[in-house]
């Protein structure tokens, strides 16, 4: 995802404190949120719950980010009030903690942000030689690796890329035993293989687990491991990693690291949690945002009408000490919403509806002030 273009001292201000306030997020008590604020009782997951709004496990875009997010569920929300009125749904507060775990739940839901096919999938893992070690319920004649059955793996993405890469060094000296080549794997094919993987009778009760952390060490971490000694300039993963998911990043490690200095690096599940929360996640929420755009989407969508009108009550925006984010937006649209509806009714002013793009490009605006 591209930087936030705004002007010099400001960009170096935002983005700072964009990074700082990054809440963590937990798919766990995501989940249990959906559940509990009755979400479930419109909405389904996977077929299971209410009819009368979208299934949120289909997928809406390829690249499902936190602003194609926040903007669907900005654009949604006056139909949304209106149906928790009539079921007599009571709306909870949502803080930012909340919204983190809600967004942390539908990244691990939307893992495989890139549609995959089972049926490729199963082909790819015999044609990868995974399944000669790799048995489904049982380790195979091959060796003694993990059965899939037992793999958390397929559960977090984060373990994934971790155990991809530990366990990369002892893959070689396997593939070298059986005289096979070390075969690379692209984005594409290791997603068709988690979904042929993930829904196996053996593996559905795994239960989806993803959070992001708070990256206090992550920038230490990444410089004891090594890693910033060659990702400097364009090799920086800040740029490399925009637009990537975490399966693009879990198969580019598999197939960076026989290039890597030998032997690489080890990573805990907590250290890779650590580093993805320094760098992947600073990419993910901080959009492709330009101030210039924003400020026009806040004049266009009459933003300024309540936020500039100190008789309206609504807060000046652009002026708190924290950073704004997709978090941040929906967190307020929850909770400040309703009121702002009926001011703009009031206002006789439509509920402004925004693109992913226009709720970056906004955001980007808002950190600039």
């Amino acid at each position: 995802m591209g930087m936030l273009r705004v002007v010099a001292a400001g960009a170096l201000v935002a983005c700072g404190a964009l990074a700082a306030s990054i809440v963590s997020g937990d798919a766990r008590r995501g989940e249990q949120l959906f559940k509990s604020e009755q979400c479930v009782l419109c909405h389904s997951f996977k077929g299971v719950g209410g009819t009368t709004a979208p299934d949120l496990s289909s997928h809406i875009d390829r690249d499902y980010t936190p602003a194609v997010m926040a903007s669907l569920m900005w654009n949604h929300a006056p139909d949304m009030w209106a149906g928790m009125k009539k079921r007599g749904i009571v709306k909870a507060e949502l803080s930012q903690e909340s919204a983190a775990d809600l967004f942390a739940w539908f990244v691990s839901a939307r893992y495989f942000e890139r549609p995959g096919d089972a049926a490729r999938g199963k082909l790819a893992f015999t044609a990868k030689h995974c399944s000669q070690c790799h048995g489904v319920a049982t380790s195979t004649a091959e060796g003694a690796a993990p059965p899939v059955a037992k793999w958390e793996s397929l559960a977090d993405p984060v373990v994934l890329a971790q155990q991809m890469w530990n366990h990369g060094a002892r893959m070689r000296e396997a593939f070298a035993t059986m005289k096979l080549a070390r075969p690379q794997i692209t984005a594409q094919e290791l997603t068709d293989m988690l979904v042929y993987l993930q829904n196996l009778p053996e593996t559905r009760h795994l239960a989806t687990n993803f959070t992001f952390p708070p990256s206090d060490s992550g920038e230490a971490l990444f410089q004891s491991k090594g890693c910033s000694g060659c990702h400097t300039g364009k090799l920086a993963l800040e740029g490399l990693l925009r637009n990537q998911t975490l399966t693009d990043i879990a198969a580019d490690m598999w197939n960076h690291q026989p290039s890597m200095k030998q032997p690489p690096p080890s990573l805990s599940q907590e250290e890779m949690r650590q580093i993805i929360g320094y760098i992947w996640t600073r990419q993910y929420f901080r959009g492709n945002g330009n101030a210039e755009r924003g400020h026009k989407v806040f004049a266009e969508k009459n933003c300024a009408a309540c936020h500039n009108d100190p008789s309206s009550g609504a807060p000046k925006l652009g002026h708190g000490k924290d950073a704004y984010s997709d978090i941040t937006l929906v967190a307020a649209l929850w909770d400040h919403g309703p009121r702002m509806f009926d001011l703009m009714t009031q206002k006789k002013l439509a509920w402004p509806r925004f693109t992913a793009q226009q709720m970056s490009d906004l955001i980007a605006y808002l950190n600039s002030l």
